[in-house]
């Protein structure tokens, strides 16, 4: 059963009220019948029933029966919140099917601080509930929006259990402050900022308690948050009780298993063995190689089984609607080791008092998380030798032992690890790692542990008063807090490489939390049938902490010389802080309504921010939005048009999410690093040794650290976001067809961003600034459908298309504008492939163009292009080469229902975007003959392989002159061939159902195939990365499950 809005609930009551009176009726006849649910065939409970043009009524049971006295030849109106009222000759034994009245669910959305008729919206405002029939596996919020909603992105980090995502709503407005939506979960706006083991606000919340997701996307709708909506506002609902209904349990569950089905592949043993032939290496190299062939990927790689249970009761008394739910998933990785375990627990109750003028709603949420995850593993897997045996020793391929067996075994716990001479003062321990080589993933996945504990509460109180007696005036307070901790624990064996002899055990904790109190003040008043007018006024306060430690150390061995240190703590290390911002608001919105056709809405909102210096503290964001119910002005005859609406906005949002601490504005000190003059004693600043005690002069005095200066800017200001919409919303064929189109425009001022500032001029030669403007624009559409809707058979379907156009338009980094680098890449140290550059999409690509020429012998060859045809590669003649951006995104989602089966397929695309393959570019050198041993055998990608020798590009063969001779180019890395067009079509999932009932219980079975395939000419492993550049090789798997909901 659906649930319902505000305005149905008072309806529905007051029918309840009517029939629930004494009843005195001349009725001659009993009759009696049942109340179905026309979808899904489950009894409902408490419709009303009522014999038509009478108050003579009841409610149905239980099992949704139901008995009434009425005249003969009488009708009855049979009806239920969030269902089509029926109107049905009375007769025994009478079955009565109520199917969903979606135009009124969908009348009504959530909007900042309040609610709105859906046909009264005048921003551009998406809402959309979870679809139960088309849905994967959702362990995380995020993932229930993907593809769903047009100018929406969702780009989830890495294929492990419970990662996080990147979400974009129409595009980025930031170079280097936060790109990510204000999310509000049941009115508390919640902190962006995550803690170890729960990535982002999104993990605070179980997909199976959520309602609806409303997106505010235009300033017209977002600007009523002000400096935290720049980037879009995501609004949760969670489910709530019914009133008057009786208890109703629900379960939801599921089990899957991951696959991996697309890896990188790599040589076998034979392989390696065989090409390393091939070049010619001598014997001292070939001696190096071993018999096995080892898969190390099969080693570290899983097929994980994966479970999701969720228990929920609804129900409501006569004034106390309730829903209580407990959740439980355990998720594994396909990487060995790697667990998510997740215990969510939900209350909700709202309450009505004093004839419905005081309404309560009070939500509590607990959330645990347990973590474990071990990324390094991957890259070594791809890289060690798969010739060498994962334990034991080994022997070559001349029979001879060139891994000591006993060696292996007494200083790496039995694993292969490639070595080299120890200089730890231990006669014990003569060996270690050698840091040139690649590191045994096996051992790594054994010998090192990551594990977080985390958990969060988030509650809100809310409470509004209809004024008695004045009952146009309503007086709202929510109270809200958000509680959250991680603690993350680093254990690493003494025999593993990352702790070698000495081990190590750290841990990192976070605590934080996010109080709010928002009260305001709603008057409604209609002067004519046709005129209305609301006015709200209010104030809100958040309080933002954050409290950071860290502490580790290893353990000198008993066997080192050094008998002082025996025993005790080595290398100790630990670092703290402890910040807080505050935000303090004064918020305003107008609506007015004319003849049910012009309406407009203003909002203002002034914020003010602890994170500025009081001279720029704050900021007001206005906005204004008209709209036009073009349908009632001079369609009204026209039938088959339902709704017909233009929409246009303007307004201003602002960003004070800027990355970049709380206090960025004033002077902060940190501990010194050597040769650092800036003192500062204090008991908190006493110097500990390497084995974390803290240090005295000769006297007995303690010696202190010294602080040196951050930088800082004092003048630094809010980011703002101007954006103009114009939109129309239509409705054809009795809403069967439905959507949307929109422009908009927007454009960010005061761009934040780290920039290099002349010697002398701060404290460090990067200081943040505002530093320019940039623009997104774009047109958005979406249309959804009911193509066929028979008793037995239903096809519905959902398409949404976004395009988006970013450009930066303005930098203040000096006379030419200097672009700013960023996005860096394996190769060397610090390098970085792409710019924020005037007149081009953020992260634009910087590269040097590829030429090939063929060789007279028909041999292929790559050069760099001399673009500014001086005769000489430099510097300048780099180039601007496509945007990580796409343009173009699109979802679309289609289901089928035929008696009680059901078949949902979503899909989703992005067009124009690119990549560079840093996997590529970053193991091409391993392919050279000279590059395969390193101290080890550097194990070759087949990728790299076909590259190198199938197409001729060659690391070491990259020449700066056209004709394919002189000098080569030794920052090959930086050429264009590199970067790839990474369009793609991803299938997100293929759901098959049945719906059943049986008894008392109603329920679904379903079976799902998620990320079952992706079609893109991106030749690495998967298109879809988040910012440009693919150094990231955990895998995304595909999942399959099977799953069942039951209702009692």
């Amino acid at each position: 059963m659906k649930n319902n809005i505000s305005y149905r609930v008072s309806k529905a009551l007051l029918a309840f009220a009517l029939f629930a009176m004494p009843m005195f009726t001349y009725a001659q006849t009993m009759i009696n019948g049942v109340v179905t649910d026309a979808a899904t065939g489950e009894a409902i409970i408490g419709a009303n029933v009522i014999e038509k043009g009478t108050t003579n009524g009841t409610i149905t049971d239980f099992d949704g029966n139901f008995m009434l006295n009425v005249q003969a030849g009488a009708v009855l109106e049979i009806s239920y919140m969030g269902y089509k009222t029926v109107e049905i000759a009375a007769t025994d034994g009478m079955q009565v099917q109520l199917g969903e009245d979606t135009e009124l669910l969908d009348e009504v959305v959530v909007v900042g601080y309040g609610v709105v008729k859906k046909n009264d919206a005048t921003g551009s405002v998406t809402a959309i509930k979870p679809d139960d029939m088309n849905k994967g596996l959702n362990t995380n919020a995020q993932e229930m929006m993907q593809g769903k909603i047009a100018g929406v992105v969702v780009t989830s980090n890495d294929g492990a259990p419970g990662a996080g995502a990147n979400i974009r709503i129409r595009g980025g407005s930031s170079l280097s402050a936060s790109n990510s939506p204000l999310i509000v979960i049941d009115g508390l706006a919640m902190d962006n900022n995550g803690i170890p083991g729960a990535a982002n606000p999104l993990s605070m919340v179980n997909p199976n308690d959520i309602e609806t997701f409303t997106v505010l996307k235009d300033a017209s709708a977002t600007a009523i948050y002000g400096s935290r909506a720049s980037n879009g506002v995501i609004i949760i609902t969670t489910k709530k009780g019914k009133m008057g209904s009786g208890p109703k349990v629900s379960y939801e569950g599921n089990v899957s298993m991951s696959n991996l089905v697309n890896r990188m592949e790599v040589f076998t043993g034979d392989e390696l063995r065989a090409y390393a032939s091939s070049i010619g290496l001598s014997h001292d190299y070939m001696s190096k190689l071993g018999t096995a062939n080892t898969d190390w990927q099969s080693e570290i790689y899983r097929a994980a089984i994966s479970t999701d249970h969720n228990i929920s009761i609804t129900g409501g008394t006569k004034n106390m609607p309730y829903r209580a739910s407990i959740g439980y998933t355990l998720g594994n990785g396909i990487i060995k080791n790697s667990q998510m375990q997740r215990v969510t627990a939900a209350v909700n109750l709202s309450p009505s008092f004093f004839d419905k003028h005081l309404n309560i709603n009070f939500n509590a949420k607990g959330l645990y998380i347990y973590n474990s995850y071990n990324a390094g593993v991957v890259g070594s897997a791809l890289s060690m030798d798969p010739t060498l045996p994962i334990k034991g020793g080994a022997t070559n391929i001349y029979g001879e032992e060139y891994f000591s067996k006993d060696a292996m075994d007494k200083f790496f716990g039995g694993y292969n690890q490639p070595t080299t001479g120890a200089n730890y003062n231990d006669p014990e321990w003569t060996l270690t790692f050698d840091p040139n080589t690649t590191n045994n993933p096996v051992a790594a996945l054994n010998q090192q542990s990551s594990i977080a504990n985390s958990g969060a509460f988030v509650g809100n109180l809310e409470l509004d008063y209809q004024i008695h007696g004045f009952e146009d005036l309503r007086l709202h307070a929510n109270f809200g807090a958000d509680y959250s901790y991680g603690h993350q624990r680093y254990q690493n064996d003494p025999f593993g490489v990352a702790g070698h002899y000495y081990g190590w055990d750290g841990y990192d904790v976070k605590n934080k939390y996010n109080l709010q109190f928002n009260a305001y003040a709603q008057y409604y008043k209609d002067f004519s049938e046709t005129q209305h007018f609301d006015i709200m006024a209010g104030f809100e306060w958040q309080h933002f902490y954050n409290d950071y430690f860290n502490e580790g150390n290893g353990i000198m061995p008993m066997t080192n010389n050094n008998a002082e240190l025996r025993g005790k703590p080595y290398n100790y290390s630990e670092s703290s802080f402890k910040t807080e911002s505050r935000l303090m608001s004064f918020f305003g919105r107008a609506n007015y309504i004319g003849w049910n056709q012009i309406m407009l809405t203003a909002t203002v909102r002034a914020d003010g921010s602890s994170r500025f210096a009081p001279n720029h503290r704050w900021g007001i964001f206005p906005s204004v939005a008209l709209g036009w119910k073009i349908k009632e002005s001079f369609l009204q005859n026209v039938n088959w048009i339902n709704d017909l609406k233009l929409r246009l906005g303007y307004g201003i949002t602002g960003q004070q999410e800027i990355n970049q601490g709380d206090y960025p504005y004033m002077a902060q000190y940190s501990i010194s690093q050597d040769y650092a003059y800036y003192p500062v004693g204090g008991e908190n600043s006493v110097l500990k040794d390497n084995t974390g005690t803290p240090m005295y002069d000769a006297s007995g005095n303690p010696i202190y650290s010294t602080y040196r200066p951050n930088a800082f800017n004092a003048d630094i200001t809010w980011e703002k976001t101007t954006t103009y919409n114009a939109g129309i919303d239509y409705g054809f064929l009795n809403n069967r067809i439905s959507g949307s189109i929109d422009y908009y425009f927007r454009q960010t001022d005061d761009l934040l961003n780290v920039v290099p500032v002349a010697v002398g001029t701060n404290f460090r030669n990067k200081v943040i600034s505002n530093v320019g403007s940039l623009t997104n624009q774009g047109a958005e559409f979406s249309i959804n459908a009911v193509v066929i809707d028979k008793k037995n058979f239903k096809w519905d379907l959902g398409f949404n298309f976004t395009y988006n156009e970013n450009k930066i338009i303005r930098l203040n980094t000096g006379e030419d504008e200097t672009p700013i680098p960023t996005g860096g890449i394996s190769n060397g140290t610090g390098n970085t492939i792409q710019r924020h550059a005037v007149g081009l999409p953020t992260s634009s690509f910087y590269v040097y163009e590829t030429g090939m020429g063929t060789r007279d012998n028909g041999e292929k060859y790559y050069y760099v292009v001399d673009r500014n045809e001086d005769g000489k590669i430099t510097e300048d003649d780099q180039y601007y080469y496509h945007s990580p951006n796409a343009p173009i995104t699109m979802g679309f989602q289609t289901k089928f229902q035929f008696y009680g089966f059901d078949l949902g397929i979503s899909l989703r695309s992005n067009v124009g975007n690119y990549v560079y393959n840093d996997v590529l570019a970053g193991n091409l050198r391993y392919a050279n003959p000279g590059e395969i041993y390193r101290n080890g055998f550097h194990n070759v990608m087949k990728s790299v392989y076909d590259t190198h020798y199938n197409k001729g590009m060659q690391s070491n063969k990259v020449y700066t002159s056209a004709d394919g001779t002189g000098t080569t180019f030794t920052d090959f890395f930086r050429l264009d061939y590199f970067v790839e067009n990474a369009s793609f079509v991803r299938i997100d999932n293929i759901t098959l159902g049945y719906s059943f009932k049986a008894n008392k219980i109603s329920g679904r079975a379903y079976v799902t195939v998620q990320n079952p395939c992706v079609f893109t000419p991106y030749s690495g492993l998967d298109p879809e990365v988040f910012g440009g550049i693919d150094n990231n090789i955990y895998p995304r798997s595909m999942t399959s499950l099977i799953g069942l909901s039951l209702q009692f």
